[in-house]
């Protein structure tokens, strides 16, 4: 009885081992093949068009591919000071804010914050879900690590500014520049870029919030420090 026992506890972990392997080996064919192919969703896009649908079944997103060249250089270099000053030195994490996000968790007694740099929240974005939890953090860092090694920092930051949430149903740069401001996404002013990079992370309350003390003070400091960001060329 305890030999079968065994047996079937030892088969259940191979098998999830195995399992575990091959979701790793579905997403590294991914990463691979967006290399040099455009993901016409993500798993964020999936969740939000099902959010709205749940509302209304006819609703769509608002999303379109744009080339890197074709974005806003004031854009790249306000996202870059907003979410990831340090995005062209890393290989993928900051460890100093790592640090600091442990720091507070260990505070707060829960996952509150990640340190997240532009790199994880693409994978993020891509391929996982929105929740907070340990395990989640875990396939964040290895799919980090998969497109950190196989893009160039260009690719990167050409995805994430095609695919990250600017609204409810707002996807992508040249979606989000046309929703608030009637103009393409290679037409943004300063002052329109950092005022779209301070929506990133929270847009679809930013969305209907930006007459917010947090939302202006956000902007602010945007433009602050705009000047310093170096943009992959």
């Amino acid at each position: 009885m305890i030999r079968t026992t065994l047996r079937w506890v030892r088969n259940g972990l191979l098998t999830a081992l195995t399992l575990v392997l091959l979701y790793q080996v579905w997403i590294f064919a991914h990463v691979l093949w967006w290399i040099d192919h455009n993901p016409a969703s993500t798993a964020f896009m999936a969740a939000g068009l099902a959010r709205q649908q749940s509302q209304n079944p006819d609703a769509e997103l608002r999303h379109k591919w744009v080339a890197y060249e074709q974005i806003s250089n004031q854009l790249k270099r306000a996202v870059i000071a907003a979410e990831d000053a340090k995005f062209l030195d890393h290989e993928g994490f900051d460890v100093k804010g790592i640090e600091a996000a442990v720091k507070k968790n260990l505070k707060k007694g829960r996952l509150v914050a990640g340190g997240s740099t532009i790199s994880q929240q693409l994978a993020k974005n891509l391929f996982l879900s929105g929740e907070r939890s340990f395990l989640r953090k875990g396939q964040e860092a290895v799919i980090t690590l998969m497109i950190e090694s196989t893009w160039s920092k260009r690719r990167i930051l050409e995805v994430y500014l095609n695919v990250i949430e600017w609204g409810n149903g707002i996807y992508g740069a040249e979606a989000a520049a046309r929703r608030y401001y009637k103009k393409s996404a290679a037409r943004l002013s300063r002052d329109q870029a950092a005022r779209m990079a301070a929506m990133v992370p929270n847009p679809r309350w930013y969305e209907n919030h930006r007459n917010s003390r947090s939302y202006q003070r956000r902007v602010s400091l945007i433009k602050r420090y705009m000047q310093y960001s170096r943009v992959p060329l």
